[in-house]
């Protein structure tokens, strides 16, 4: 009789994804610190290969502080809709594992391969099996962490980066995780951090070997004992299969000007919830939870979401919520960024709508996308997206 797997969970996490990907399409990238993000002068870095990193650039930093201290890299756009298709090929070969995938975002997921123990002996050779595969198959690396629950395999993969894998053997659980750093912890932040350096614990065995009460009155009872418990090494949640792919959709921009007219702050959702629909339609996707996020000119950021009865997917579906959250903002403050993102997703193929007045409208938009797969995102625009005529009788060049 075949034996066991005895580290059943494996997160792969893929390697500065959108990077490998810009360099699977240009290999003269192979070697150079490249930068992926928005080129504009607020935008950010989204992805920095490790060569860049050595620079100290890493994701969300400014491109502007980037270009500081690389600037001999390569600044490359992002093409999300390249890197959408790239994570299907890439949530496929997981499939070709286990059906138990459950993933996290466009380039890493938790992989339950319990039942490969007819076919592999240990959890490093699934993780190997995996990598070589993603290498053969995509030319793309990853790293891959493996252990007895969620939280340490995640931890290993960060620890195996770059293109490494790291499986922590059953039973050695704490023993690997006391000598780490305290931020490895779900949950530590910025304030807990500061909270916990000020009674000198800096490990997540020190936190450990706390007493409860201790903790508990330092940064309180739910965190504390969250903490604990992984510091322990508990962490009970299973794999939960739910197809490949991001568990959202979002598309965000960061304005050079600041817009600071109603008028302005509407075209730019408009514009938003336009693209999202997009996005959403290119991956036969919709949701029921639509998300308002809003930075204004002093960097306060703030986020509002709205559930909807049904999923939507529609443009003109999304920039309804995405101006009724607006309102549950502050307006009147000039605007530095706007994103807008829809969760809860589920396949577009379901049936979305059971309201019948919305038959016509629905029915246009989707002719609208029938004819931007065919002729490209420009061919079709919101009116109101359109410059109006200039003086004269004549239309600027669209951009």
């Amino acid at each position: 009789m075949p034996g066991r797997i005895t580290e059943p969970i494996l997160h792969v996490d893929m390697d500065a994804f959108f990077v490998e990907v810009e360099r699977r399409r240009d290999p003269s990238l192979v070697g150079k610190p490249v930068v992926v993000g928005g080129l504009g002068r607020r935008g950010v870095v989204a992805t920095a290969s490790y060569e860049a990193r050595e620079f100290g650039v890493g994701s969300a930093t400014p491109m502007a502080v980037a270009r500081r201290l690389a600037p001999h890299a390569v600044y490359v756009a992002p093409d999300h809709r390249l890197y959408s298709a790239v994570s299907r090929d890439v949530f496929a070969v997981f499939g070709e594992f286990t059906h138990l995938v459950e993933g996290l975002s466009v380039d890493e997921a938790f992989l339950d391969v319990s039942g490969l123990r007819h076919h592999y002996d240990t959890a490093v050779e699934v993780a190997e099996a995996i990598r070589l595969r993603l290498s053969e198959h995509l030319g793309l690396p990853a790293s891959v962490g493996g252990a007895t629950t969620k939280f340490i395999a995640k931890v290993a993969s960060d620890m195996a980066k770059p293109d490494g894998v790291l499986v922590v053997p059953a039973g050695t659980e704490l023993e690997f995780l006391r000598p780490l750093p305290v931020r490895r912890l779900w949950g530590v932040g910025d304030a807990t951090k500061k909270a916990l350096d000020a009674i000198g614990v800096s490990t997540i065995g020190e936190l450990a070997d706390l007493p409860d009460q201790a903790l508990e009155r330092r940064i309180g009872p739910g965190i504390g004992g969250h903490l604990r418990a992984l510091a322990a090494g508990i962490d009970d949640r299973l794999v939960v299969a739910g197809g490949g792919g991001a568990k959202s959709i979002s598309v965000e921009e960061t304005y050079s000007v600041d817009l600071v007219d109603d008028d302005a702050i509407e075209r730019a959702l408009l514009d938003l919830s336009d693209r999202l629909a997009r996005r959403l339609h290119r991956a036969d996707a919709a949701g029921r939870t639509v998300t308002l996020k809003i930075r204004f000119d002093d960097f306060t950021t703030l986020t509002r979401s709205h559930t909807e009865p049904a999923p939507v997917h529609l443009s003109h579906q999304i920039h309804g919520a995405a101006t009724m959250l607006r309102a549950r903002t502050e307006p009147g403050r000039p605007v530095r960024l706007l994103g807008l993102g829809v969760t809860g997703l589920v396949d577009a193929a379901m049936p979305l709508q059971m309201d019948l007045t919305a038959v016509t409208r629905d029915a246009a938009a989707e002719a609208v996308n029938q004819v931007r797969d065919r002729f490209g995102d420009d061919a079709v625009r919101p009116a109101r997206l359109v410059e109006r005529p200039a003086p004269g009788g004549e239309n600027p060049p669209l951009e």
